[in-house]
């Protein structure tokens, strides 16, 4: 399970260091695709093949289930850490996320999350001003 949220700095080659409570659980390779909400996912393979499992099952005759599939998919790059716990993360989701140099990585459950700074803390602050008002919906649906 990956939780908590870690703030680092891409360098100038787009690596970024991958926090080391965060590495075990990734694996020797893994993938990063585009994410909601302006950040990346980054799934330990296992999971990969199980959301693909899921998102083989969705009706491709809704305009938007072939949008979505396509997106995500085609953002995907699997991924490996070099010998310094670093992963090169791609122009082209670098670009999606709007990463510049800072950025959080967080732990969410079965995946990782990568934000620009900037991003994150514009979202987490909404979210904690909402956060007891989410919270009694989602108790609502059995949580």
């Amino acid at each position: 399970m990956f939780m908590g949220e870690y703030q680092h700095a891409m360098d100038e080659k787009g690596r970024l260091i991958i926090p080391a409570k965060f590495r075990e659980g990734l694996g020797e390779k893994f993938v990063i695709t585009r994410g909601l909400d302006n950040c990346l996912f980054v799934y330990p393979m296992e999971q990969w093949k199980q959301l693909e499992d899921k998102i083989k099952e969705l009706p491709t005759s809704h305009a938007d289930t072939r949008a979505f599939v396509r997106m995500f998919f085609s953002g995907a790059v699997e991924a490996e850490l070099d010998k310094q716990g670093r992963v090169v993360i791609p122009a082209h989701l670098r670009e999606h996320a709007r990463i510049e140099r800072d950025l959080y990585v967080i732990g969410v459950s079965t995946k990782v999350e990568i934000w620009a700074k900037e991003t994150w803390e514009s979202y987490s602050s909404q979210a904690q001003q909402s956060y007891e008002s989410i919270a009694e919906k989602i108790i609502d649906i059995g949580i």
